[in-house]
């Protein structure tokens, strides 16, 4: 199982240089499942794995200037904000047992594992409803008004809440949100949405430290050694590979995902 999850590993970075997001999606799970870390714990290490593999692959959208700052800024600020207070003061709150009656019991992992389930396949539905909307040759249009300023603050604070909670770097819920809410093209979004889920995830597990003494830096080292040789491996797909297409595929396969985390974590309830 850890040899798969090491192969997860790869794979995650080649989400990342190809797609802009989902790295997060799978960690977390590939965590969980392969390699039998709680998902407390998982979701900590996970914001460094995909912190440290985002900002890598913003390199190559700052060379072609495919980052909206501006964007960054208003959003990421906010984001980054609300995904250190969730990660240092909201999820040390939840107890351990949130709810129990007769064989039904749900604790802190289970909730954690539903809410990352249930906010995937709401981006799922999202990446695919983009692509069918959207297209890259679109003129970006410029945040200038209040009304749109304080709609992507809005975006940040609950984005990075949910970060915070499930330990993804939000990518998956970011450009969706930076389409759809600034109508600017795809390839930019993913841009702005890798460096804000960069900062956003640095600075969560920076929140982690403080409630997490006994990290293992050798395990995440070595993960996110193979994560960054998939972002090799996806960069150079990447000019074969049509950015539509495989958003659209993605956006079905992690509703598989989704589906999949659902199901299980409910049977793990009784």
């Amino acid at each position: 199982m850890e040899i798969i999850g090491y192969f997860g590993a790869i794979i995650v970075g080649v989400l990342v240089a190809l797609v802009g997001a989902g790295g997060s999606i799978l960690t977390v799970p590939i965590l969980v499942y392969l390699f039998g870390i709680a998902p407390v714990t998982a979701t900590g290490y996970s914001l460094l794995i995909i912190g440290i593999t985002s900002f890598i692959s913003t390199t190559g959208y700052m060379y072609r200037k495919l980052i909206n700052y501006r964007i960054v800024v208003l959003f990421g600020i906010p984001s980054v904000i609300m995904v250190y207070i969730t990660r240092k003061f909201l999820v040390p709150l939840i107890p351990e047992t949130i709810f129990e009656q007769g064989q039904l019991l749900i604790t802190k992992d289970s909730f954690l594992m539903l809410m990352l389930g249930v906010l995937i396949m709401i981006s799922a539905i999202s990446m695919i409803s983009v692509k069918k909307n959207y297209k890259t040759d679109e003129a970006p249009r410029k945040v200038s008004n209040f009304q749109y300023s304080r709609m992507i603050l809005i975006e940040g604070l609950i984005i990075g809440t949910l970060t915070g909670f499930v330990g993804t770097g939000g990518g998956f819920m970011i450009i969706p949100a930076l389409v759809i809410l600034c109508q600017i093209p795809i390839k930019i979004a993913v841009g702005s949405a890798l460096l804000i889920a960069a900062f956003k995830s640095g600075i969560g597990f920076l929140g982690e430290i403080g409630n997490n003494p006994n990290i293992d830096y050798e395990f995440m080292g070595i993960f996110t050694g193979l994560a960054l040789i998939g972002i090799i491996i996806g960069s150079l797909l990447s000019h074969r590979v049509s950015g539509y297409r495989l958003r659209n595929a993605f956006g079905y396969f992690i509703m598989v995902i989704a589906v999949f985390i659902l199901i299980r974590t409910c049977l793990d309830l009784f």
